[in-house]
């Protein structure tokens, strides 16, 4: 029986489905992890430890790479609160445009007046709010995942038109893109022509600080910055500058900072959500059925989709004797593996490698149940990391 422990407040949807599978809760030795925004460490990763499943997309708050070295699965959830997020930008987009927060913080100025006397008030004030329509205007999106594809159907609807940027667009992206979409070769030419722009990347190393001084000058004069994605991939002195300079006339974030408060208490071209982009119950549904069900059919089955640093693997299970075997991607290893398996007079009848980077991973069904003394011996092959009988 597998056992799993949990941090943050994952949706009952997803606790149920580790139940169903017979899954129970164990607090200092799981063999799974499920969180949302808990940080984890090294200490984190016990030895019994074999696969983190995050209920949601960014991993910048897993040791991943620690993870790695041990032969941990680390799962996410790519796609699964891609609508919320969505929803949120074209919020974002409205409310830096239509003199929404303005208006609505003058409205509530008008308490205790009458009704023609209220309506004479906000009839004189309202061009003081007035703004301009998204029809017609151009929406840049940086990063054409699950969030951003599925914002480039929704601005279309609406009129706008669509460049998009992502050298590592996925096959799969691009067939949810819709056929005007224009594909900017670079990110300045994006930044130049967009009257919106939208971020939809992951935190790592080559994205940190990606719209800084540099990027920021190629912009569009007046343009409007929205940044749902994360927050060190802004680097928000270098974005006041530009709101002083008029560069950007606007920019939204769902990452406020002690100089974007300070900002936002003066002015208004910074809007501060306090990172809502995938707070919705549907979203935080949707991620924790998806996490609970990778991490469930991984230990069940050694079946991996939606990992970061697994390669994806799957196998329909030719018998109920099947091993788990994760190694360090060595040459020789498969053949090491099978001798080793042939030595104790096996049949293999189905089997499958994957690997990606520095990692592999073999489903390997066997005629008959392997001996404690097998899994052993195949634990002992250098460069195996783990071993386990899914029986």
């Amino acid at each position: 029986m597998y056992t799993y422990k949990i941090f943050n407040n994952i949706a009952d949807d997803g606790i149920n489905i580790l139940q169903n599978n017979e899954l129970r809760v164990d607090e200092i030795n799981p063999d799974a992890l499920l969180i949302r925004s808990q940080v984890l460490s090294d200490a984190d990763l016990n030895n019994s430890l074999k696969c983190i499943g995050r209920a949601g997309a960014g991993t910048n708050n897993v040791p991943v790479q620690d993870a790695t070295s041990k032969g941990i699965v680390v799962f996410n959830t790519p796609g699964a609160n891609a609508n919320a997020v969505k929803e949120l930008v074209v919020c974002g987009m409205l409310l830096s445009s239509r003199g929404i927060i303005e208006g609505n913080a003058y409205s509530k100025t008008l308490s205790g007046q009458e009704t023609a006397e209220l309506n004479k008030s906000m009839e004189a004030q309202k061009k003081i709010f007035k703004g301009s329509e998204l029809k017609g205007k151009t929406l840049g999106i940086v990063g054409l995942g699950a969030i951003g594809s599925l914002l480039a159907q929704t601005a279309e609807v609406m009129g706008m038109k669509i460049i998009g940027y992502d050298p590592h667009i996925s096959v799969d992206a691009a067939w949810r893109l819709p056929q005007d979409v224009e594909k900017a070769e670079s990110l300045e030419f994006l930044l130049a022509n967009s009257d919106y722009i939208s971020l939809h990347v992951p935190l790592i190393e080559a994205t940190k600080d990606l719209i800084s001084k540099d990027m920021l000058r190629h912009f569009k004069k007046g343009a409007r910055l929205i940044n749902l994605s994360r927050g060190g991939i802004v680097n928000n002195a270098d974005i006041i500058e530009a709101l002083n300079s008029k560069q950007i006339s606007t920019f939204v974030t769902d990452f406020p900072t002690p100089e974007l408060v300070d900002r936002s208490s003066d002015f208004n071209d910074v809007i501060l959500l306090p990172h809502l982009g995938a707070s919705t119950k549907e979203a935080e549904v949707n991620c924790a059925v998806m996490a609970a069900n990778q991490v469930a059919n991984f230990l069940k089955n050694g079946v991996i989709i939606n990992s970061v640093n697994f390669p994806s693997i799957k196998l329909g299970r030719a018998t109920e004797n099947r091993l788990v075997i994760i190694n360090k991607n060595e040459p020789g290893m498969i053949g090491r593996i099978a001798d080793q398996i042939a030595s104790s007079n096996l049949n293999i009848t189905d089997m499958t490698n994957k690997s990606r980077d520095t990692i592999a991973i073999n489903l390997i069904d066997l005629e008959d149940k392997p001996s404690d003394q097998l899994i052993d011996d195949i634990r002992k092959i250098d460069h195996v990391l783990s071993v386990r009988l899914c029986g």
